[in-house]
């Protein structure tokens, strides 16, 4: 459905999770990864192993999405490796969660730093190419809690419905180029971070939603390869939920 054939795509915080899913949909479909990580180095070589062993090229790349200089030395590593980015799912992202009264600056800015601003820093760094070539997809991984709020995560909830507004800026600047500019918003997703709930609460959580259970990552990702495919090109400035009916 989604032929990404001789695209290059940069993936952020791909060695893992709903990011992983991501990175190797998009080889599915075609596309040259390169896979961004923080951290997890050993789970982001995995993921290009995966992705080598169906003909596509990939490579992993040290990266914290939050700092400039580090942003800036990968989107030139990548660009020497594999060529100009012409697909960016910003998907980097961390919590520190805490009710607000309790939550330190310091964690507040943090979250901030890295799933807002990081995640402009990196399309920054790569939008110039895209507009050269008159030819780009940029997707933001967003959150339904980025969209209906969140206890205890005013610092992540007002990232992520950053990344709404940042992305519906960045369309109306880069229709004329033929970028196109999106976001997904997942509901909860089997991840790592939910697999530590409680039962009790995880079960709660899973009431909530129509479908009655989490989302897979590669759900998510299904939706993020459809729009970083040439058939859809007439989307822009908009938000996908993939919530299973939690918020409509």
């Amino acid at each position: 459905m989604s032929d990404l054939s001789g695209k290059v795509s940069l993936v952020t915080g791909s060695g893992r999770g709903i990011g992983r899913a991501i990175a190797i949909a998009l080889a599915e479909a075609g596309s040259d990864v390169a896979v961004n990580y923080s951290h997890s180095k050993d789970a982001a070589e995995e993921v290009v192993k995966l992705i080598t062993a169906m003909g596509r090229k990939s490579k992993a790349y040290k990266a914290n999405v939050g700092n400039l200089e580090e942003v800036r030395t990968m989107v030139e590593q990548v660009t020497k490796d594999f060529g100009p980015v012409q697909v960016l799912v910003n998907n980097a992202g961390i919590n520190r969660d805490k009710t607000f009264v309790r939550m330190t600056p310091e964690q507040f800015k943090e979250v901030i730093d890295v799933n807002l601003i990081g995640q402009a820093m990196v399309t920054h760094a790569v939008v110039p190419a895209m507009m050269k070539t008159d030819w780009g997809r940029i997707i933001f991984i967003s959150s339904v809690n980025g969209q209906r709020g969140s206890f205890g995560q005013t610092n992540y909830a007002a990232a992520k419905a950053g990344l709404i507004a940042l992305a519906k800026s960045l369309a109306l600047e880069l229709a004329r180029n033929n970028i196109t500019v999106n976001c997904v918003a997942p509901g909860f997703t089997e991840t790592d971070m939910t697999a530590g709930m409680p039962p009790d609460v995880l079960e709660k959580i899973k009431s909530s939603v129509l479908m009655k259970r989490q989302a897979k990552p590669e759900e998510i990702a299904y939706c993020v390869t459809f729009l970083a495919s040439p058939k859809a090109g007439y989307i822009t400035g908009d938000t996908v939920n993939v919530n299973g009916g939690l918020y409509m």
